[in-house]
């Protein structure tokens, strides 16, 4: 999982605590329901890049980390740009 950012990224309503909105990783933040913590996307969503035999409904609730740690045969993430 990715470092704190130390700065919300929602951009509606949130019930999140703000203190807790500046600790939590961007990818966290992004997992929640918009109508929980509104960050503007849809949050879950997959991050292959190519082919995948992993089912899309999984794919969608997976943290970006846990797609890219997958091997590329299996879930392709190749064209990724590398993490900051």
């Amino acid at each position: 999982m990715s470092a704190s950012t130390n700065q919300s990224h929602a951009t509606g309503q949130s019930v999140v605590p703000d203190k807790a909105q500046e600790k939590v990783p961007k990818g966290l933040e992004e997992t929640l329901p918009n109508n929980v913590h509104d960050t503007g996307s849809q949050g879950r969503q997959s991050h292959a890049t190519g082919d995948s035999i992993v089912p899309e409904k999984l794919q969608e609730v997976l943290p970006e980390s846990v797609e890219r740690a997958v091997p590329n045969a299996i879930h392709d993430t190749s064209k990724l740009p590398p993490k900051k």
